[in-house]
């Protein structure tokens, strides 16, 4: 029978999950059932992209086989131990010496699902069966959500490993030499609790072992390093080729023919000697081995060579010295095979699994909450609010893709980060009540550098209406360039706590000199910082709002994170679960009144918690194209007729000192309440669906209240005011603004700004909360006409990697469109979406006016507008060289309408900035409404 989700917590962590929230994927309703679930994950339904798609459920069988064994063996009390595993076995779960420091259920069958693969009765595994990575040594993965504790089974197996191997010298099941690998020199910072020989270590910290062992344990030897360590370089070429600057950064190490001995006293030092290793990969996901015939789709090349250096690391090492097994460790545990997403993409020598949904249900992780709902009426067909994955809204991904660092955020992103940063701003509230002494943090996953820089510059300069979330000392956009620089210094020996600790002590008097920083020092910080997101008394402990590109691969984790905006592209349920895994760690583990763990939830903005597949494609090259297709690309022998362009980013205007605007040039702009987010309701994440289980509910009418009119204007006039910062005018920065403000305010009381809907036209407050939301779109409708209306000069800002672009950049292209060859284009083939193209092209080929023409297909010539308060972007159809030396951008239309006029506009001022540069030549274009009156428009400008 189908429930309401009134709470998703309804497991005590200690113990077996004995009920869980069923998912019926054919009525597509919950329910409460009895008993566990089944080990398994899901993917989507074959050719589906509908968000509303239930996915289809595909069982870990291994894994399911082997837990049954393992609660039988549980049972009957072990049978099969040795003396020293029983000792630890009863310790681990003795309810006197766990008074405080239980283990959780998932942390116990992790170690016991080892144990009992090692140690059980032979007769009680038949039939179990676990698949090779391809590799010659043994592979078995402990499946473990992100935030369930794998550190401390680590420290299970170590333990477990080296007592035996001390007490029982010829057993060749066990070793007492251990090789911790680690993605990252954080995540190797972080590992060093797992050598018994620290002051700081685990076995002490959660009684791992009895004070009696500890000096036993301390016989074994425990080797911790960063996957980079296992890179076929000796040292002293290394250092060569750096100094000669053949080497960037330690990532940039190239395999070398250098001995064994040479290589594994690099790696292994002290411990070279041993063998019968046991190795144990943290975030195994990271090492994987590329299928021999598979193209990876979307694979990035640094990750290809983390992979390939870590697994042929170990290969090296087990050939040299032998690895008795390898114990893999991973919340996401899959593939990048380049399949579809299949059973193959996941690990095969899995053997234990509790995955997010267990963890979510036993409180051992923050709930993750998406967006149910908005007040919106302006839905997709899956009836998904905007909000719920942000960028896969078209207009906001055109935007987030602008190679602009300086670009205003589109409005839908800021009503998000209004709505998301209250929300988060309430949480705050609640914790200084608490007594917590650091702030909850928002956390931004952007596409690009880009996005990053217009996103911190926007909470730089209050852009974004939550002032306390744009406070510069809890802001911190991270660099990954820097953080990789500090890893290469912590890595050839240099250390993070001097300069944690001097930044920590360091204070100046008011009038002592400001120190300089070095790049070095900058460096250590920002390491320092994103180490300790969180914690008190350390550098990062007022951090509360982090802005980052690669925050997957940036090794950082912290507790307090509790609000997540995502906005990049999620081509997989395995990448949604990956970066809501960076908040997913809990603050406390307090116990209700039920004897269930009291709830955390981290709030999310921008990712689509749904099923989509793991990768694209199929395993080995891709199908040949299903029917004959023309080839479209450059040809060499007719580079005469190749034409080049500026590849312009943005255009910077320089504004006259008085401002003139003319209301009677302005076009209406109307704003309707059901096109606006007002308010947004989140409900709880289980079985990947979003349920009315934890409700919460955003709104703005509070916020409105505590906000004049006067306020919304200002801000807008200061949002302007910060947009031209980049530029140049003459006269008052005051005076500018507060013409800036005189304009705002006339139009804001014009007709010219239409509310259609009557109830909020009517309701002060209604009407405010729709001004704050569409600040965006206001401010742009009326920028627009202010650098019409103003401008003196106008300055081109390039592409940095490409500030020029040529017909020779066109890459190659396929097509079954109509498609024409011509003499005077420089590529194989025009392409007309209609007929009316083909024709105008003709006309070029045979007139007496054109030198060279071509079509913007797949060329790059691209020109951003205002549409409506949104940045958008539009393609010009066609370049042409004409033979008196002249450019021509012409565009090929049969109606005309607002949107096209909008457009024109754009082309007109991109035309006057470029012959304004005077670096290109001279610049004109057209527009041609019927096929007949091209040769008109060519003889007109050849005048």
């Amino acid at each position: 029978m189908s429930v309401s989700i009134d709470k998703l917590i309804i497991s005590t962590p200690y113990l077996v999950p004995s009920e869980h929230w069923h998912y019926d994927r054919g009525t597509r309703s919950f329910s409460r059932k009895a008993g566990r679930r089944d080990a398994g994950y899901v993917v989507a339904t074959k050719n589906s992209k509908s968000f509303d798609d239930p996915g289809v459920f595909v069982p870990i069988e291994l894994v399911n086989q082997i837990r049954i064994r393992v609660d039988s063996w549980r049972e009957a009390g072990y049978p099969g131990v040795t003396g020293i595993t029983k000792r630890l076995l009863e310790y681990w779960v003795d309810s006197e010496t766990r008074a405080d420091k239980r283990f959780f259920f998932c942390q116990m069958e992790a170690i016991e699902t080892l144990i009992w693969l090692t140690e059980a009765p032979d007769s009680d595994k038949i039939g179990i069966n676990i698949p090779s990575d391809g590799g010659n040594f043994n592979r078995w993965c402990s499946k473990m959500a992100t935030g369930t504790g794998k550190t401390v089974v680590m420290s299970m197996i170590i333990s477990w490993q080296v007592l035996n191997k001390v007490t029982y010298k010829q057993d060749t099941r066990y070793s007492k030499n251990i090789l911790m690998v680690a993605p990252g020199l954080t995540v190797k910072s972080r590992l060093q609790v797992l050598d018994p020989n620290n002051v700081d270590n685990y076995y002490e910290e959660f009684n791992i072992v009895p004070p009696t062992m500890m000096e036993q344990l301390r016989q074994g030897k425990v080797k911790i390093v960063n996957w980079h360590m296992l890179a076929w370089d000796d040292q002293a070429s290394l250092d060569e080729k750096v100094e000669k600057g053949q080497l960037r950064s330690v990532d940039k190490r190239r395999r070398m023919e250098v001995s064994d001995e040479v290589y594994l006293k690099q790696v292994l030092e002290e411990m070279s000697g041993a063998s019968n290793i046991i190795v144990i990969n943290d975030e195994a996901h990271h090492a994987w081995r590329l299928p021999t015939e598979s193209k990876v789709k979307g694979l990035k090349k640094e990750d290809l060579e983390e992979a390939t250096i870590w697994i042929n690391g170990l290969d090296r090492i087990n050939n040299s010295r032998g690895i008795l097994r390898c114990f893999d460790l991973s919340a996401t545990p899959f593939v990048p095979s380049g399949k579809q997403a299949a059973e193959e993409a996941l690990f095969s020598w899995i053997v234990s699994d509790f995955g997010l949904n267990d963890a979510i249900e036993s409180g051992l992780v923050k709930t993750p909450r998406v967006v149910v709902r908005d007040d919106s009426k302006e839905l997709d067909q899956q009836l998904k609010s905007k909000l719920y994955h942000i960028y896969g809204d078209e207009e906001v991904k055109d935007d987030l893709n602008r190679k602009d660092e300086t670009a205003e955020l589109p409005g839908l992103l800021k009503t998000a980060y209004l709505l998301l940063g209250k929300d988060w701003l309430e949480t705050r509230k609640s914790w200084e009540e608490l007594g917590h002494k650091v702030p909850p943090v928002m956390i931004t996953v952007a596409n690009t550098t880009y996005t990053a820089s217009r996103i911190n510059k926007a909470f730089l300069q209050n852009d974004i209406w939550v002032k306390e979330l744009c406070e510069p000392d809890g802001l911190l956009q991270i660099d990954s360039s820097i953080l990789n620089k500090a890893d290469e210094i912590l890595e050839s020996g240099g250390s993070i706590e001097d300069i944690a600790d001097a930044d920590k002590n360091d204070e100046l008097e008011d009038d002592a000199p400001v120190k300089k920083v070095s790049k070095k020092d900058q460096a250590l910080l920002l390491r320092a910082k994103v180490n300790t997101v969180g914690k008190e008394g350390k550098p990062g402990e007022k951090l509360q709002n982090i802005i980052s590109v690669g925050m997957l691969s940036e090794g950082w984790d912290a507790r307090t994170v509790t609000h997540i905006m995502g906005l990049r592209a999620f081509s997989s349920q395995l990448l949604c679960e990956q970066v809501v895994g960076r908040g997913l760690r809990r603050v406390s583990y307090d116990v209700g009144e039920d004897g269930l763990f009291v709830p955390e939830y981290v709030n999310i903005f921008g990712v689509p918690f749904t099923f989509l597949p793991h990768e694209g494609g199929e395993d080995g090259p891709p199908p040949p194209p299903p029917s004959p297709k023309t080839r479209i690309e450059p040809i060499p022998e007719k580079i005469e007729h190749e034409i080049a362009f500026p590849n312009v980013v943005r255009i910077d205007i320089i504004y006259k000192p008085v401002l003139e605007l003319k209301f009677e040039d302005i076009d209406n702009l109307y704003l309707d309440s059901k096109d606006t987010i007002t308010e947004a309701v989140l409900g709880g994440i289980i079985e990947g669906k979003s349920s009315v289980a934890a409700l919460t509910e955003i709104e703005l009418r509070s916020f409105a209240e505590q906000h004049r009119q006067q306020t919304i204007v200002f801000r807008s006039a200061v949002t302007i005011l910060n947009e031209l910062g980049r530029n140049d005018w003459k006269g008052d920065k005051n005076i500018f603004l507060a013409q800036l403000i005189d304009i705002i305010e006339q139009f804001l009381m014009s007709d010219k700004l239409v509310i259609k809907d009557a109830d909020f036209a009517l309701d002060p407050l209604k009407k405010k909360i729709l001004l704050i939301v569409n600040m965006t779109r206001i401010i742009k409708h009326i920028w627009y006409k202010i650098n019409v209306h103003n401008a003196e000069g106008r300055e081109l800002i390039f592409d940095r990697e490409r500030p020029i672009l040529t017909s020779s950049n066109m890459p190659t292209w396929y097509t079954s469109k109509q498609n024409e060859a011509f003499e005077k284009t420089h590529v194989s083939f025009i392409v007309g979406d209609s007929n009316w193209e083909i024709i105008e092209a003709r006309t070029m080929q045979s007139s007496q006016f054109v030198k060279s023409f071509i079509k913007n297909d797949h060329l790059g010539l691209v020109i951003w507008y205002q549409w409506q308060g949104i940045p958008t972007r539009y393609f010009p159809d066609y370049l042409i060289k004409l033979k008196n030396g002249k450019y021509m951008v012409l565009e090929v239309k049969g109606k005309d309408d607002a949107k096209q006029q909008e457009k024109r506009k754009a082309l007109d001022l991109w035309i006057r900035a470029v012959n304004e540069d005077q670096g290109f030549g001279e610049w004109c274009w057209d527009v041609s409404f019927d096929p007949e009156d091209l040769t008109e428009i060519l003889l007109k400008h050849s005048c």
